[in-house]
């Protein structure tokens, strides 16, 4: 189990990708963790390219967790980032 300082700076660190590749047209400081990336501006592309630099980041992302779902918000990609064996 993460402890909430582990998970705070899981969370800056996915931030700062989606912030890098995620194109969004807000400003990911204005989003709540539970905005929708795609409401953002998010595209299917760009979030293929949040999760390539977050596996380069966390490791790879297993079969089950490359959906929708998963990165539908900055919490919903911290979720599945704790669930990865190295985090």
């Amino acid at each position: 189990m993460k402890s909430p300082t582990d998970i705070e700076e899981i969370k800056i660190q996915v931030r700062q990708v989606v912030a890098k590749y995620g194109r969004l047209s807000q400003d990911i400081a204005s989003l709540s963790d539970e905005s929708s990336l795609s409401e953002a501006g998010m595209t299917s592309h760009a979030s293929v390219n949040v999760m390539l630099a977050l596996e380069a980041q966390f490791g790879e992302f297993p079969e089950h967790l490359l959906t929708r779902s998963s990165f539908r918000s900055v919490a919903s990609i911290v979720q599945a980032v704790c669930t990865l064996p190295d985090h």
